[in-house]
């Protein structure tokens, strides 16, 4: 079958299907970027990490991480770049 532009369906679907793989990839490679400075940021500030906090680092979303990256150049200690 094809679409109404003439293009086979199946062909679409799979276009959209790679497009979409590419944008999470993207995204993804963004996160571990900004995790990957954050990690960067607070050892150069607080020394030493243990594995819990670099996990949490890791884990968090690209919103916690903007935002802890913020909070970091005003920190006098980790529980303040999280919020805790």
């Amino acid at each position: 079958e094809q679409t109404t532009n003439g293009d086979p369906i199946m062909q679409t679907f799979i276009d959209r299907y790679i497009q979409q793989g590419r944008e999470q990839g993207i995204q993804q490679g963004e996160r571990l970027g900004e995790a990957r400075m954050l990690l960067r940021q607070a050892e150069a500030k607080f020394g030493s990490l243990d594995r819990d906090v670099r996990q949490r680092i890791l884990d968090a979303d690209s919103e916690s991480l903007l935002l802890w990256s913020g909070r970091i150049l005003r920190a006098d200690s980790l529980e303040s770049v999280f919020g805790d």
